[in-house]
């Protein structure tokens, strides 16, 4: 049995598992609010390509807008900083005074001036993912023996080619751990900001099916949330098992 199988086989018993309890719940509770996994499922199957397909898409082009807007701002600055001593003396203190306050405390702040739209959603991902981003490459890079730069300072190598051959290689995996890390944390915001302003998102149609008292609805919108996240990891997962083909010999 090779790798990809043994990772399957992990997922399809841990999903198993998860619906066994789930249930298991439903049976004792006896409860609207409980409903069994086959009835989610069964309304699953008729709502998802009219409905929630739509509020899925939506949801996830906010996570990979805002995804690639900090791989694109943070990965060249936590380069910079790991790399250059003396820029990293003047961005961290920044950093760490804008780092530890909680994202979501800025949501009326972005609302106020990005308007209630796609754009303060896609900043919100953005500030949650980039400090972690930020972090976790210049600490990649301090990690970095200083004799391995030698050989390609004796050979009068550019920084580029010091990046490519070095930095790169050095800095990725903790810069993929961090984006799996944020990941999490983003999903969770999103769905909070896709509460306000919007008719669209994951968010939107959970809160609108517990409103109306569409318990079905709701659960629904949460499997899917969940398997939204799990193709997330699972495509992270996947780009680390390429990239990284080096840590896995």
């Amino acid at each position: 049995m090779n790798k990809g199988e043994i990772v399957l086989r992990s997922y399809i018993l841990g999903a198993g598992f998860l619906l066994v309890t789930w249930w298991g719940i439903a049976l004792l509770m006896e409860l609207p609010i409980v409903p069994a996994p086959d009835k989610v499922f069964m309304k699953l199957s008729h709502v998802f390509l009219p409905v929630i397909a739509i509020h899925g898409a939506y949801s996830l082009w906010r996570i990979a807008a805002g995804l690639a807007l900090a791989i694109l701002v943070g990965y060249p600055l936590g380069v910079v900083m790991g790399y250059f001593q003396r820029t990293d003396r003047y961005l961290a203190p920044l950093v760490y005074l804008t780092y530890p306050i909680p994202k979501i405390a800025l949501l009326p702040i972005l609302m106020l001036l990005a308007g209630l739209g796609e754009l303060s959603k896609v900043i919100m991902i953005f500030l949650i993912i980039v400090f972690q981003v930020v972090i976790a490459v210049r600490d990649g890079i301090r990690t970095i023996p200083e004799e391995t730069y030698y050989p390609l300072y004796s050979l009068g190598a550019s920084f580029m080619q010091v990046f490519r051959d070095i930095i790169l290689p050095a800095s990725l995996p903790k810069f993929i751990t961090a984006v799996r890390v944020a990941m999490a944390t983003a999903v969770s915001v999103l769905f909070f900001t896709e509460t306000f302003g919007t008719q669209y998102g994951m968010g939107y149609f959970i809160m609108d099916a517990w409103l109306r008292v569409n318990y079905l609805e709701m659960y629904a919108g949460i499997v899917v949330l969940s398997l939204i996240g799990l193709l997330l990891f699972g495509v992270i997962d996947l780009i680390e098992h390429y990239a990284c083909r080096w840590q896995h010999r």
